[in-house]
């Protein structure tokens, strides 16, 4: 099998997991040199995204730093494949865990890769803090925007996340009987509607953020990114209420960062998991940015990077 020539800059690569290959984007830092090691960073985005969204925006800012940075699609996400008899746009916690341990399996395999390190944003932070904790190849961990306590957010409306509950299990009953997937919309953000249409609908506290990235008009929504669509398979609700890396925090050992905004309205994810953490971990609060901002704002993108950069080359 012929030798991938690896250059600076983005390579497209692909690894196993599931029996399938997936599709990542390993970001190399400028003067790459093979015969050398680097510190490298297994990322994970937010839901519902693919690697040309945060990856593409984290990637090359981690590289800029010095790391090398692997960015990919998961199972049935984006350019990688969904299994045999399965459908595309299913993105399941459990199997988000499977896919990272297999993406650090592959960093482990490249000779000028040194330590392994896991940054997750939004739901990306409860994959790696979900990974992390029985993953020790993956040596610290950091998160941004990160919704790794899910008690005091998605169960804090019981009969909210009762009727989620209930919509996904008809989907997968659905499913399972006629064969075809069920598409929904998880914000109830569709790939057509304007940003005042969405905003009007009032069923999302963060309509004009979400819908600035993820929109029909959004800096990384369809039109932007080709492999992104807002609609998912209907029955994502029975694992999206499911936080792992919430219930085992105390077991986590990794040193750990945890970034977020004091305003957020997702800011009860991170300060109800940081109260669970037993391990050396750091926390940093800004006042000035949402909970989107990091996904995109140069200011808060460079803050948090600049922050990651620095926890991670101690």
């Amino acid at each position: 099998m012929a030798t991938q020539t690896l250059t600076a800059g983005r390579n497209k690569v692909t690894f196993k997991s599931f029996g399938v290959d997936l599709v990542g984007d390993l970001y190399l830092p400028e003067g790459f040199d093979e015969t050398k090691t680097y510190k490298a960073i297994v990322g994970a985005s937010p839901f519902p995204q693919v690697k040309d969204q945060i990856p593409a925006t984290y990637g090359p800012e981690m590289a800029a730093r010095g790391f090398i940075y692997l960015g990919f699609d998961y199972l049935g996400m984006g350019e990688s494949p969904a299994l045999p008899g399965e459908f595309k746009q299913s993105r399941y916690m459990f199997r988000l865990i499977e896919n990272t341990w297999d993406a650090v399996s592959y960093l482990g395999t490249l000779s000028f890769v040194d330590e392994i390190y896991g940054l997750g944003v939004c739901q990306g932070g409860s994959i790696i803090a979900s990974a992390a904790v029985t993953d020790h190849r993956i040596k610290k961990i950091a998160m941004v925007s990160g919704m790794m306590a899910a008690d005091g957010f998605q169960w804090a409306d019981r009969d909210m996340a009762n009727q989620q509950i209930a919509a996904a299990n008809a989907s997968m009953q659905k499913m399972y009987e006629t064969g075809e997937p069920d598409y929904v919309t998880p914000f109830g953000l569709n790939d057509e509607q304007s940003r005042q249409e969405f905003i009007d609908l009032g069923v999302n506290p963060m309509a004009g953020e979400t819908y600035d990235y993820y929109g029909r008009d959004g800096v990384k929504g369809p039109k932007a990114v080709s492999t992104y669509t807002n609609m998912h398979v209907g029955d994502q609700g029975m694992q999206s209420l499911i936080s792992i890396g919430e219930a085992y925090a105390d077991k986590i050992v990794q040193p750990s960062l945890v970034i977020y905004s004091k305003s957020a309205f997702t800011a009860i994810c991170s300060t109800q998991f940081v109260e669970k953490l037993t391990n050396e971990h750091e926390e940093l609060a800004f006042d000035e940015f949402s909970h989107v901002d990091f996904y995109y704002k140069p200011d808060a993108v460079k803050a948090s990077t600049d922050a990651v950069a620095e926890f991670f080359s101690k």
